[in-house]
């Protein structure tokens, strides 16, 4: 009965024309940069990888083997176990992660002035004050919980043993020149940032202007018939969500399926942010670059509960026509085991609310094999496989011309399109593409036409596609201002 009902439906021509609400329930800082205005110390945010050199030796602080062992200061040049990853206390107070994820803290469980980073857990003993130069940010002094300052004394002799003068010599041991070479803008990140007095006030502005109504008005006059809207794990313990997470994003999310009725908008919802993260990025609410979705039972039931909640708020909600279970798993990290798993416990989870509902799962990012899910989704009635094709974050994109990224999207997207389109299997849908390109310069009419070019091809997918976004400070992340600007025409 299932399979004739979606073939039936998919045979009617879906021909699903929708846009993300990125940036909005689930942050992301380069969306909208100005969200993370009011942070004290916003340089200093959770995931900040810090590369620390003492002035006094002219070398780089290092947890030796990457962790597991002393903290020392004899390297002259700086990668992965001379990085720290901070873990944001308040503005001023961090604990540092290591390569192997250790935390540095001091010996003998805080009873030794000995730096090392030895333990899995943060507590007392693994929290630093930072103190920074008021004339020179990136000179600091870093406290620790003993109130003494650390110094390298020697090159393998890093201690928490100083007063720290006051000074900022060039000769004082204790004195670090600090260089940011990464920083993370996610939930995580805003809501850990303002801390739990200021981030509801600035979370609840935030969701009550950056989507409205008249978007969804906008959305329907323009030739769009549907939403994808991501939402974070946290999502399923509104009102009051585990710390930092603030509540208010399930009201936002109500609002939307009610807008969505309004102008008959359909809607999918998108599990953007899974709980441990599926892919370490900002975007799935990594607090520092770690992914660790997936890892326990326990962890792949949190998240098919999220599924259950969300599903049963809306399934009879005529505006809902789809759940995707995840966004963008990261191989090998998100593992095909635990994906297959996760996706059939999910897709029982929203069958037992709704009969009617795609099911949409995401294919991995960093695999080869774009049919690896077909043997369970084939079995599945109303599956759908999401894919996503940007023209970038690969050296192949640096060098094309505009009409090698044209010819690019006629010759190679097509094939890879019609490579998982199968008439007895999953639908398939292109559910974040963008019209933007590696290369400066590019014309009005260049962009038109590199946009023309993917809606022609992606308009194959026998579900549809979702352009990735409404709404973004950067002009051709916009589908709002390309629209309005004659850049795309629906």
């Amino acid at each position: 009965m299932f399979s004739l009902l979606f073939a039936a439906m998919a045979n009617s021509a879906l021909e699903i024309k929708a846009v993300n609400l990125g940036g909005w329930l689930v942050t992301e800082g380069w969306i909208k940069p100005s969200l993370f205005d009011g942070i004290p110390n916003k340089d200093l945010l959770d995931g900040t990888q810090l590369q620390l050199k003492s002035v006094k030796l002219g070398k780089y602080l290092c947890a030796e083997s990457g962790g597991g062992t002393i903290i020392v200061a004899n390297r002259t040049s700086a990668s992965g176990w001379e990085t720290f990853k901070l873990w944001r206390i308040n503005e001023t107070t961090f604990q540092f992660r290591v390569f192997n994820k250790q935390f540095v803290g001091l010996d003998g469980q805080g009873n030794s002035t000995n730096v090392v980073a030895v333990s899995n857990f943060s507590g007392t003993s693994e929290t630093f004050e930072i103190v920074r130069n008021t004339n020179d940010s990136t000179r600091v002094r870093i406290r620790a919980s003993n109130g003494f300052y650390l110094q390298a004394k020697t090159e393998n002799l890093v201690t928490a043993d100083s007063a720290g003068n006051g000074e900022w010599r060039d000769d004082d041991p204790s004195v670090f020149e600090s260089n940011i070479v990464g920083t993370m803008q996610g939930e995580f990140q805003v809501t850990n940032g303002y801390g739990p007095d200021k981030a509801p006030q600035v979370m609840q502005e935030h969701w009550s202007t950056f989507i409205v109504e008249d978007d969804f008005k906008f959305i329907s006059k323009n030739g769009l018939n549907a939403v994808r809207i991501p939402v974070g794990w946290w999502i399923a313990s509104d009102p009051k969500p585990p710390k930092p997470y603030v509540g208010g994003s399930l009201n936002a999310l109500d609002n939307a399926f009610l807008w969505a009725q309004n102008y008959s908008v359909k809607v999918i919802i998108d599990l953007h942010a899974a709980p441990g993260s599926q892919n370490g990025y900002e975007h799935s609410s990594s607090r520092d670059g770690s992914q660790e979705w997936g890892n326990t039972d326990e962890n792949i039931q949190q998240t098919v509960s999220v599924i259950d909640f969300l599903t049963a708020r809306y399934a009879k909600n005529p505006s809902l026509l789809a759940v995707e279970l995840i966004n963008e798993p990261l191989a090998p990290g998100a593992t095909l085991e635990s994906l297959n798993k996760y996706y059939k416990a999910g897709y029982n989870a929203v069958r037992n609310h709704s009969s009617e509902a795609y099911v949409v799962l995401s294919n991995r990012i960093g695999s080869s094999d774009a049919k690896e899910f077909f043997p369970l989704a084939s079995g599945l009635n109303g599956s759908v496989i999401d894919v996503h094709y940007y023209n970038l974050y690969s050296d192949m994109f640096s060098n094309m011309t505009v009409q090698q990224n044209i010819d690019f999207i006629h010759t190679n997207r097509s094939a890879q399109l019609n490579n998982i389109t199968t008439s007895n299997g999953p639908l398939t849908f292109v559910g974040e593409w963008v019209a933007e390109m590696e290369l400066q310069g590019a014309s009005k009419e260049d962009y038109q036409k590199f946009a023309k070019a993917q809606l022609d091809v992606y308009g194959n997918a026998t579900f549809g596609w979702a352009y990735w976004a409404l709404k973004n400070v950067n002009n051709h992340w916009s589908l709002e201002w390309m629209i309005q600007n004659g850049y795309i025409k629906l």
